[in-house]
């Protein structure tokens, strides 16, 4: 299997060009290549497939293997993929994953895709569609216990679920410990992602991820989204700010007239291979 290795802000995956390779039993398959000691290493598989509903499909699975809607991160690399491979020759692509449909507007540097803009759509706050069990319309710093700790607890989904919780300093955070308990938690049926946030000011914020099926990752665009739209609905940040990654940068945007978010981050190539994943 020919693969490419790419990441967004360390946010890494394993890519495959489904328009020429055939990938059985995926979820396996992404088990094996993101083994960091037995496979290529990765947070999980992305598989590049045709459309019926936009220009390409994001087709992507954890690192355990399950399945996953949306990647943020992913989802900029799989434009610089089409775009730097001759696979499309526009900046203006549309691509689909998790059943959403996300348009990236790709910035290009001496012929290849350097950053990219992806309108992420509506953030949704609705529990039921979270889904997060709550008989509120939405939750917003909502008080939560985690192994004996009280949390203030906002939900939102990017097209996929995140719970968002603001600290005093993410680097004290034992995310190992707490991640899965949230991850876990019953209140969420579909598993979550957790967002551990510590606002440095108005218009920057600093964030560790705990990403269900992944465990901590270096970034996490849909959840640097999600984390954004949180520090707005509790009156912490502006419209626009810079989330801060252990793996690098993301300009996230809310725009109030369309209610869409706008994120902005890097694409990298890291190398390209063929594995036998039959072994």
């Amino acid at each position: 299997m020919k693969f490419t290795k790419m990441h967004g802000c360390g946010n890494d995956y394993v890519y495959v060009n489904c328009f020429e390779e055939q990938v059985k039993n995926p979820g396996e398959v992404s088990r094996f290549v993101s083994d960091r000691h037995f496979g290529i290493g990765s947070d999980g598989l992305i598989l590049i497939r045709p459309s019926h509903k936009a220009d390409f499909w994001m087709d992507m699975y954890n690192a355990d293997g399950s399945g996953s809607e949306m990647c943020g991160n992913g989802i900029r690399c799989v434009g610089k993929y089409v775009y730097d491979h001759g696979m499309t020759d526009k900046t203006r692509v549309t691509i689909e994953s998790g059943g959403q449909v996300k348009t990236l507007e790709l910035q290009v540097e001496n012929g290849r895709v350097k950053t990219a803009t992806v309108d992420m759509g509506e953030p949704i706050t609705q529990p039921e569609l979270i889904p997060v069990i709550s008989d509120k319309e939405a939750v917003v710093a909502q008080r939560i216990a985690v192994d004996g700790k009280n949390y203030e607890m906002t939900c939102v989904s990017m097209g996929n679920p995140h719970a968002v919780v603001f600290v005093e300093d993410t680097r004290t955070v034992e995310i190992e410990k707490t991640g899965p308990l949230f991850e876990n938690n019953p209140l969420f049926p579909k598993r979550t992602n957790t967002e551990f946030i510590q606002v440095i000011d108005r218009k920057n914020i600093q964030m560790r991820v705990w990403e269900r099926g992944a465990g901590e990752t270096l970034a996490c665009g849909t959840g640097a989204c999600a984390s954004a739209y949180a520090c707005i609905v509790n009156g912490k940040t502006e419209d626009e700010i810079t989330v801060h990654l252990l793996g690098g940068e993301l300009n996230i945007r809310y725009d109030r007239e369309s209610g869409h978010i706008f994120m902005t981050g890097p694409a990298t190539t890291v190398f390209e291979g063929e594995i036998n994943i039959e072994a």
